[in-house]
């Protein structure tokens, strides 16, 4: 029996460039840079101060009267995914409990939810009571917070923190009742949940999926992690759209964010029966895990890269010289770049200097397990109108970074795209897509 094809009929998104995909794409075409002065907390203690923030919202606009009790529940991450959900199934044509109680369309028992999510930290206000109950002679003391301390946090804390939260809320409100799964793979998380939502509709357990990322990395805590392991630049603070520099001669590090990105997939035959619009086929997926021994840098070589980009190319039939749009990683840490491209090199021989390369985050920033989805998006929609945008802050490619990287919006027909990712803990993942 054939494996069915998979193709995407639905995007959605929640980013620094707005609160759907149309805003998205339109930022993207346009070289509009979501990266300002952060706003979420002060920032003036960090050494980076600046970060990719979704334009404010309320997230009672985008779910029904009867759930808005359950946004009391809500961290910031699931209310990033609960509203590019909402835009990805109204994007799909299909009509699900939270669109139409009385118009549903949507099978829900053959429908998947897999979603990619990070580390989700939570708000400083929400513990501080309890830290402060817990301090015995200035320092903090684990029995006193036993006894003193734990009583404080509220009880249905810890629901508003779990990475499965995420699917379980956008799985209520559409009433999904298929497989559901949760990826926690960091900023490969995007794309191994769609290649995972994929492999189950293949293999026949679902006919569609809701697939993609979220987190939110505008956190005190999360920053400051990323300052400390040198990866968030400290010099573009007065110049943040000019901040973040990937495969630049003068990247200085990158600038983190927050997004959700949320992609609806479906068998071919079932999105060609109902006349959907169909932005392109998943037509390869690649992983591998490969780490460096130095876990806060990307190995030199980044042998995962090629490994998963090989594996894609393979599966989705191709060679490298089929491909005409790569959509890297590209974070601007200068060193992480310069393993990624060198990698993508291997891949890719020598068509690597030839494929236009098109990098998303100097416009987006790092927005974690959503980035993926974020790039999927974007090369589905370059795809569909056959346009290349520019990347933005790339004015002298960085010696050893041997790509072809777009720095003026280009028309072009774009048959088959590849994506790919990679993480600090070894993870990476590439997908290919193919325009149908």
């Amino acid at each position: 029996m054939s494996t069915p094809s998979v193709v995407i009929t639905g995007l959605g998104a929640a980013s620094p460039l707005g609160l759907n995909t149309e805003q998205l794409w339109e930022g993207l075409l346009n070289g509009r840079c979501g990266i300002d002065r952060i706003s979420a907390f002060d920032p003036v203690k960090f050494p980076c101060q600046i970060a990719g923030q979704v334009p404010d919202y309320k997230i009672r606009d985008f779910i029904p009267k009867t759930y808005r009790k359950a946004a009391k529940l809500m961290s910031r991450d699931i209310e990033l995914t609960v509203i590019a959900a909402l835009d990805a199934v109204t994007n799909s044509g299909w009509v699900t409990q939270a669109i139409d109680p009385d118009k549903v369309t949507l099978d829900p028992t053959r429908t998947a939810i897999i979603l990619g999510a990070g580390l989700i930290s939570c708000d400083l206000e929400e513990l501080a009571p309890s830290v402060a109950a817990s301090v015995t002679d200035g320092e903090f003391d684990l029995k006193k917070y036993g006894q003193d301390g734990l009583p404080l946090v509220t009880p249905l804390w810890l629901l508003k923190y779990l990475p499965n939260m995420l699917a379980c809320h956008v799985s209520i409100l559409h009433d999904i009742q298929g497989p559901s799964n949760t990826i926690t793979c960091a900023e490969s998380s995007g794309l191994l949940a769609v290649a995972e939502a994929t492999q189950i509709i293949q293999r026949g357990s679902s006919d569609i999926a809701l697939a993609g990322g979220a987190e939110a990395k505008v956190n005190p805590i999360v920053y400051m992690r990323q300052c400390l392991t040198d990866r968030a630049t400290n010099q573009c603070n007065d110049n943040p759209t000019q901040a973040c520099r990937p495969f630049d001669a003068t990247a200085t590090g990158s600038v983190f964010g927050e997004a959700g990105g949320v992609l609806v997939l479906e068998k071919a035959d079932l999105a060609q029966q109902r006349g959907a619009r169909i932005y392109a086929e998943i037509a390869g997926i690649g992983q591998s895990s490969c780490i460096n021994k130095d876990f806060s840098r990307l190995e030199p070589e980044a042998k995962g890269i090629t490994i998963a980009v090989e594996k894609a190319l393979q599966a989705a039939g191709i060679t490298a010289d089929h491909l005409d749009l790569i959509i890297p990683h590209g974070t601007g840490v200068p060193a992480d770049d310069l393993a990624e491209a060198k990698a993508i090199q291997k891949a890719l021989g020598n068509a690597a200097s030839d494929i236009p390369v098109w990098c998303t985050k100097g416009l987006l920033s790092n927005t974690g397990a959503a980035a993926g989805a974020l790039d999927l998006i974007g090369a589905s929609l370059a795809m569909q109108n056959k346009t290349i945008p520019a990347t933005a802050n790339v004015n002298q490619i960085a010696e050893g970074c041997d790509l072809n990287i777009v720095t003026e919006t280009q028309e072009r027909s774009i048959r088959y795209a590849l994506c790919c990712s990679y993480t600090y803990g070894g993870q990476t993942a590439a997908v290919v897509l193919k325009r149908r």
